[in-house]
């Protein structure tokens, strides 16, 4: 889970155009995703200060030059900015409305940036309830990956009002390199379901024919040639093959370590067949995906790699 403090070196205000910039600003949740965005964060020249509830992973970015804090609410008293990246509903709504959660320490006018990726009817909960303390909140989930999270290259998508997206671009062009405002406050969040629940369905696809072309003889590096020139390529073929040993710096050559977890995936899925539900939408192919990944967990691979549905597929897992 992620929610991130940093101090610009200069003045609060020093945008021309009039944006505002901010002085103070925190990161809570320190995991695979947020561990690098935070770091990215330190690169830019900000004074970071984190709080993670591993110890270990607030350690690491110590190391980098960050400051600790011991609880959120410790955090929120003296922020301008704050951005939360956390792993499911309910701890985003504790995070933000309990007892001791953000809502309840926080400033007037502070920005509330959450980067998680949940229910976008939960984002509009939080967000009617930070409009009644005189707080801004927008919805900015991400994709690309723990490698786009490393190299500050994420896409970020933001709901929220045209004034607070624009004050948060700033922040957010520090971990991303594409900032795409999708709409009000929980657009982001429909946008960041529909793409995941693609990539799922996208990922079972690649994990299926290279599967097949195995039993067919087919060499998987010159399968892999074909569909990433054809009109089969993907980002699951081309940049996170499920494969082990067709490319280098991706979890299916690290024993599906590290990534996007199945029980991450699997979470996204139920979210979007949440949604569906609730606006009468037809989603057979997501459904299915969501069945499988909920099997994957059934068989103790929860932590691994999403990709890991290629050795599932295969019959290895």
């Amino acid at each position: 889970m992620c929610l991130l403090i940093f101090r610009l070196k200069s003045s609060t205000w020093i945008s021309m155009a009039g944006v505002r910039r901010f002085s103070k600003v925190g990161f809570v949740g320190l995991g695979n995703m947020g561990g690098h965005m935070a770091r990215n964060i330190l690169k830019k020249g900000y004074e970071l200060t984190v709080f993670d509830i591993d110890k270990s992973a607030m350690s690491n970015l110590v190391e980098d030059g960050a400051k600790t804090a011991s609880t959120i609410a410790e955090m929120v008293k003296d922020v301008d900015v704050l951005i939360s990246m956390l792993p499911s509903n309910q701890q985003v709504l504790d995070c933000y409305t309990g007892d001791n959660g953000i809502l309840s320490s926080v400033k007037k006018n502070v920005l509330l940036i959450d980067s998680s990726t949940i229910d976008p009817f939960v984002s509009k909960e939080i967000s009617i309830k930070a409009e009644k303390k005189e707080v801004k909140f927008i919805d900015s989930p991400v994709s690309g990956g723990i490698n786009a999270a490393r190299d500050g290259t994420l896409t970020f998508m933001v709901g929220g009002s045209n004034a607070n997206f624009e004050a948060a671009k700033s922040i957010l062009e520090a971990m991303g390199s594409r900032i795409v405002h999708c709409g009000d406050v929980g657009m982001g969040q429909a946008a960041k379901l529909c793409n995941n629940m693609l990539l799922a369905i996208s990922m079972i696809g690649t994990a299926e024919i290279f599967n097949l072309g195995q039993r067919l003889g087919l060499k998987e590096n010159v399968l892999n040639d074909i569909v990433n020139s054809s009109s089969g390529k993907c980002w699951s073929s081309e940049l996170y093959n499920p494969v082990p040993g067709l490319l280098p710096d991706v979890p299916s050559s690290k024993n599906y370590e590290g990534g996007f977890s199945t029980l991450l995936m699997t979470k996204d899925l139920s979210l979007a067949q949440s949604a569906a539900i609730r606006t009468d939408a037809l989603i057979p192919l997501g459904s299915l995906a969501y069945q499988l990944y909920k099997m994957l967990n059934s068989h103790g691979l929860s932590q691994k790699d999403f990709s890991i549905i290629y050795q599932f597929i295969r019959g290895k897992c």
